[in-house]
């Protein structure tokens, strides 16, 4: 059975305190807070005139761009591995 424990953590992104709750390592939950404060400081000092809403959608926009990319390179890569495979 998996251990759906639900770990907390209380950390700043842009400027504002969020709670994040989820079944990763509290580790793992940091990084991503992280990264999503680091992405929105990238977008918003090439575009200051944006307000914190606009902000997040932009920067969720490009989070699921980049995600989306990834997704398609590994599509990529386990049809290029099937064909390998194949060849043995």
């Amino acid at each position: 059975m998996a251990d759906n424990t639900r770990n907390k953590l209380t950390t700043t992104i842009y400027g504002r305190e969020y709670t994040i709750v989820g079944v990763e390592s509290t580790e793992h939950l940091r990084l991503v807070a992280r990264l999503v404060d680091e992405k929105m400081h990238e977008i918003g000092a090439q575009n200051r005139s944006l307000d914190s809403g606009r902000l997040a959608v932009l920067t969720a926009v490009n989070a699921t761009h980049d995600y989306l990319k990834l997704e398609e390179k590994y599509q990529e890569l386990e049809k290029e591995l099937a064909r390998i495979k194949g060849r043995e």
